[in-house]
């Protein structure tokens, strides 16, 4: 008598994963559908001979739509969209390996593995002068205003200038990396008058200014690792005659007379002259006819 046996294959093995916890660092600056993980690395084996169905979840809402897999049964990842530093530092995506469809009703084997993605941050951006202003939510742009100073005309400061909103500072926004900034001036100063400290960005001044007017002056900072990593900032100087003498009141005291009931921007008139209106007047000795 031959009796033929045939052993059928029941599903009773797990999907393995070769590596169940890996790290992968990441520079920013990484392109678009670049592999980040490959599928060797993330390939899960059954011992049942199974095809495996793959997906993947990111915790953190932050680097949501950022990777991807290659298809459902090719658990390659890449990059799906450019990151940025700025908006997450690190994500970490949970990959599952089935060895049925996730749709279906037939005993299922599950296994997980962690991919803990880093994002390193690289020189993308070139300096900022501040105090600057943010255009956009995830604070990638910040446009910075301008300058501005007086000096007095034939008269050499021996100071760094005094400048609005501040004095000339530009930081490397991609602050991890804190690139040295060097500053000189690249327009607007044809006489020579001003000179700006490369390291510092103090402003100072070589010569007198000889007529009035104003300097528009064009200030660049560079980042010495790269030059072609720059920006430009204006810088109004205004020459102006020179003031030793500050303005002050004719009188001390000035008295007014109002009706009860007045309309408002109704004028005030002199206390003792109900006819001529309330005129509180200042002088300046250093302008002695106006």
């Amino acid at each position: 008598l031959e009796i033929i046996v045939t052993i059928l294959n029941v599903n009773d093995n797990s999907p393995v994963f070769k590596e169940t916890n890996l790290t992968r660092v990441v520079p920013e600056d990484t392109e678009v559908n670049a592999t980040i993980v490959a599928r060797e690395d993330l390939r899960a084996n059954d011992a049942d001979l199974d095809t495996i169905f793959y997906e993947f979840r990111t915790t953190g809402p932050d680097a949501d739509g950022y990777f991807a897999i290659k298809g459902v049964n090719n658990p390659e990842i890449y990059l799906q969209k450019a990151l940025n530093y700025e908006k997450f530092k690190s994500a970490t995506l949970v990959v599952y390996a089935r060895d049925r469809p996730v749709d279906s009703t037939d005993l299922t084997h599950t296994a997980t593995a962690t991919v803990n993605i880093m994002i390193k941050q690289v020189d993308t951006r070139p300096p900022w002068f501040l105090p600057c202003t943010f255009i956009n939510t995830d604070n990638s742009i910040c446009i910075s205003s301008p300058y501005s100073g007086r000096v007095n005309i034939s008269e050499v400061s021996k100071e760094p200038l005094v400048l609005e909103p501040g004095p000339i500072y530009a930081v490397d926004p991609d602050y991890t990396l804190n690139e040295k900034i060097v500053y000189r001036i690249v327009g607007g100063d044809t006489d020579k008058v001003f000179s700006v400290d490369a390291d510092t960005g103090n402003l100072t001044m070589n010569k007198a200014a000889t007529s009035p007017g104003s300097y528009l002056l064009q200030v660049m900072a560079t980042q010495v690792n790269n030059i072609q990593k720059y920006s430009v900032v204006s810088v109004e100087i205004k020459v102006i005659n020179k003031s030793d003498y500050a303005p002050y009141f004719e009188s001390r005291i000035y008295s007014g007379i109002v009706s009860v009931g007045l309309a408002p921007r109704s004028f005030v008139f002199q206390a003792g002259d109900p006819s001529s209106p309330l005129m509180i007047t200042a002088v300046d000795d250093d302008f002695p006819n106006v």
